[in-house]
């Protein structure tokens, strides 16, 4: 069997180049003929390409290409257009994983095949969070980074075919958010079944937290709650309103246990900065979800009231 690693990246060239040394570093089984890395660039303005091109020799598997910006969705599915692999595996580029990353996947899917007698599934990783930098795999697995996502494309392996049944990504997604969500919603209607491996791991680096980050956190807020209207609009249904945090019930929590908005970034901000000088940044991003997500749940209403849902 092919495997095709496909990876969409923007301007993420530090963490990019541990990706793709972990990547180039796999142990294989007798079930993996050979492996490729189908990297997207999506228009980076760093110097992403250049390094790419200029390391190619240090970089055996990765098979590159380039396409203007516009998203994380064209650019897996340009990955997928472009790979010769039966079996597509994708991560984010600022995902590390260990060695025997694609070893895992594919023994869990093989053992899943033979017990359903048919590849109508995907495997499902896990991702463990961290913001150390020099050695992301020394992070240990925390309650927060257990998901409830029924396909999310940080780490999943799923076999070729029955991708390009569900008719990949939907490019209409072209701000922050939902779009492999909203595949996995297309997947779990074909009665595509999700298989948990937790061995498989992935550490989703991301720096620690900084007041400088806010703005583009707020940003990417608002982001979300425009693509989880056009994931609701797709999908009308109650399970993707909770998903989006549409419902009322969303709207009176994150009301309620930020007193209505008196908790806000304005009024933390100290706190913030408190916290993120005495080495609890991880504490403090914990702190900050409870406004953010107010935040991104009024911006959901107003848009809906916008577009008369």
């Amino acid at each position: 069997m092919l495997v095709s690693i496909v990876i969409p990246t923007y301007n993420r060239l530090p963490i990019l180049k541990k990706c793709l040394y972990a990547l180039e570093n796999q142990i294989l089984i007798d079930e993996i003929d050979d492996y490729e890395i189908v990297l997207v660039d999506d228009g980076s303005t760093d110097a992403t390409c250049d390094w790419i091109k200029s390391n190619n020799k240090y970089l055996p598997h990765i098979k590159f290409f380039e396409q203007s910006h516009g998203g994380p969705a064209k650019g897996r599915n340009l990955g997928v257009y472009k790979s010769k692999g039966d079996l597509i595996v994708f991560i984010d580029s600022d995902l590390v994983v260990n060695k025997y990353f694609l070893a895992t996947h594919v023994k869990c899917l093989y053992k899943a095949w033979k017990k359903l007698g048919h590849r109508r599934c995907f495997t499902y990783g896990s991702v463990i969070n961290t913001s150390n930098f020099e050695k992301p795999n020394s992070e240990p697995f925390k309650f927060q980074d257990l998901s409830w996502a029924y396909f999310a494309t940080g780490n999943v392996a799923i076999d070729k075919k029955i991708l390009e049944k569900s008719g990949l990504f939907d490019t209409s997604f072209q701000l922050y958010g939902w779009e492999d969500l909203e595949l996995g919603e297309r997947l779990r209607n074909m009665g595509v079944k999700l298989i948990k491996c937790p061995k498989a791991i992935g550490y989703h680096w991301h720096p620690a937290l900084s007041l400088d980050q806010i703005p583009d956190l707020i940003r990417i807020e608002k982001e979300r709650a425009k693509m989880g209207l056009v994931f609701y609009r797709k999908h009308p249904t109650l399970r993707v309103k909770f998903i989006i945090q549409y419902t009322f019930v969303h709207r009176c929590l994150w009301e309620t246990v930020t007193f209505f908005g008196i908790i806000n970034i304005k009024t933390i901000r100290p706190l913030l900065a408190f916290l993120i000088k005495n080495g609890q940044s991880a504490l403090a991003m914990e702190l900050l979800r409870l406004p953010l997500n107010l935040i991104g749940v009024r911006q959901i209403f107003r848009e809906a009231s916008l577009i008369g849902l």
